[in-house]
């Protein structure tokens, strides 16, 4: 790897020219500010909290401890091979471009179609996790010391209003955007830090290292089953255990999707990538072993009248007033973290559009010219997250199934740049971040871990399997696959012919001699 050396923004539009775009979105974040996008969504403090009655239920402390490392340094290596590639082709249409110029210009476009559409529906769902887990948080410390009941339709109005408001921010306050990043990360890390002090610190009891470090549960039966029942499939609970921390350990693309608004792009972008995983992975694990160590009782935790575990651990560990504050940290994360999701999310729809990847591609591709922002694909991305949010009112476990979309869209739209980077090897041109001989084995390992977790979260989650129980996530990832295929069967081959370049060669040549005279 080579040392960042900070660039004028005149060659970063230089760099952005070369790939064909014109340089339409503000270039004003720097590598900390890039960072703190990718921190903010990847939010430890909202994504181990939403899903910590799973990870409780699928697994229970040991596959929480354990599995958090293993699925990090999986994450890590995914990152690192993500990264070289951002540094090669910093763009905001991120994975989706990345497979254009990877694979070989016969299958470009199908290779660069499939990887969108995987994309947006893993972005869609990986909003819909964090901002509904927002609204079930704040359902949650509604009912401390009153006599609310939260109803999941009273969950979904909260969902809509957070999603609304988050939408606002992205259309009104993108000149403050820049600020709330840096307020973001700090609100992630002093956060975090502060929340597991005080529950060690006010609990009056903790649990022992053996509870926390080998203790196994199998939850995941429903409606009197216990489970999957046998020794042999311990390790099959084990496996979809792991959700919770690969989940959590998802959406730092974001970094990718925003070079095209910072600067020295081809290195802040990968190492935004690397340290956002880094950080989140050590800042993760510290809050997971905070919160179990700080359990009072198992079984009123996993059967809290919060509906929330991590809520019951707030009010053992220091009482209702405090636990208050805690839940506002909490909230305050959620909050920050679906609100870059969107700002990522809008990124990338408007580079697909802008290649005429997604219905209304027209419509969508244009960019609000006073804030110099893609406006209409913040609604779109907005209105999109809180369709697939609707299935939480008939399913109980459809939040975990959306959380398992997001895994799965995501990760398959990262192998699959990766994959063609390994296959055709001789197409890919270095950028300044590199590994060097490590490069290939690297990318390897990444495909290889993508296509396990890929098979891994569509599997049931709870037994018995019914209509309330499915795991509809390859409901999802069906849907995806047969629109984008039979799509591009159809119509999409005729005319999608992959990303599109505004700026041709000759064009480029020409600005350039202009600008010497």
């Amino acid at each position: 790897m080579t040392v960042p050396i900070v660039k004028p923004s005149g060659e970063d539009e230089d760099e952005l020219a070369r790939m064909g775009y014109k340089q339409e979105l503000k270039r004003e974040l720097s590598l900390l500010q890039n960072f703190g996008v990718s921190f903010s969504i990847i939010s430890v403090i909202t994504g181990i909290p939403s899903l910590f009655l799973y990870g409780l239920n699928t697994g229970g402390p040991a596959v929480m401890v354990w599995g958090w490392i293993v699925v990090a340094c999986a994450t890590m290596v995914v990152g690192f091979a993500m990264a070289e590639v951002c540094s090669a082709h910093p763009t905001s249409g991120g994975p989706y471009y990345w497979a254009a110029m990877l694979s070989d210009p016969e299958n470009a476009p199908l290779a660069s179609w499939i990887t969108g559409w995987f994309n947006l529906l893993g972005q869609v769902a990986v909003t819909t996790g964090i901002s509904f887990g927002c609204a079930n948080f704040l359902s949650t410390v509604c009912t401390f010391g009153t006599d609310f009941t939260p109803s999941p339709k009273t969950t979904i109005g909260l969902y809509a209003a957070v999603l609304v408001s988050q939408g606002l921010v992205n259309t009104f306050g993108v000149h403050l955007l820049k600020y709330l990043n840096n307020i973001s990360v700090w609100w992630h890390a002093v956060g975090t830090t502060s929340l597991v002090i005080a529950i060690l610190a006010r609990a009056s009891t903790h649990q022992s290292a053996d509870f926390v470090f080998r203790t196994f549960i199998d939850g995941t039966g429903l409606n009197g089953s216990e489970g999957w029942g046998t020794r042999a499939s311990h390790a099959y609970v084990c496996v979809i255990g792991m959700l919770m921390a690969q989940y959590t350990l998802t959406g730092f693309d974001a970094s990718a999707h925003m070079t095209e608004e910072t600067q020295n792009a081809a290195m802040a972008g990968p190492i935004g990538i690397i340290t956002a995983i880094g950080v989140s992975a050590v800042l993760g694990w510290f809050l997971i072993l905070g919160l179990l160590f700080s359990i009072q009782d198992l079984e009123a935790t996993i059967g809290s009248a919060t509906g929330q575990p991590v809520a019951q651990i707030f009010l053992d560990a220091v009482g209702e007033k405090r636990a208050i504050v805690l839940m506002v940290i909490v909230i305050g994360a959620m909050y920050f973290c679906g609100t870059f999701s969107i700002t990522s999310n809008s990124r990338m729809m408007f580079a697909f559009a802008r290649d005429g990847g997604i219905p209304g591609h027209a419509f969508f591709r244009k960019v609000d010219s006073r804030t110099g922002t893609p406006v209409r694909t913040v609604w779109l991305a907005c209105t999109l997250s809180f369709l697939l949010g609707i299935p939480s009112l008939g399913s109980s476990v459809a939040f975990a199934a959306a959380t398992s979309i997001a895994t799965i869209g995501l990760y398959i739209s990262y192998g699959i740049p990766i994959a063609l980077r390994v296959i055709y090897r001789q197409r890919f041109k270095r950028g300044p971040f590199h590994l060097g001989p490590f490069s290939v084995p690297i990318a390897i390992g990444a495909v290889a871990w993508i296509a396990c977790i890929a098979i891994v979260f569509i599997l049931p989650q709870a037994n018995p399997v019914d209509s309330q129980t499915l795991n509809y996530a390859i409901v999802a990832v069906g849907i995806v696959i047969v629109y984008s295929v039979g799509f591009w069967l159809v119509s999409a081959r005729k005319w999608f012919v992959g990303p599109v370049k505004q700026i041709s060669a000759e064009e480029m040549g020409e600005s350039k001699r202009v600008e010497r005279v």
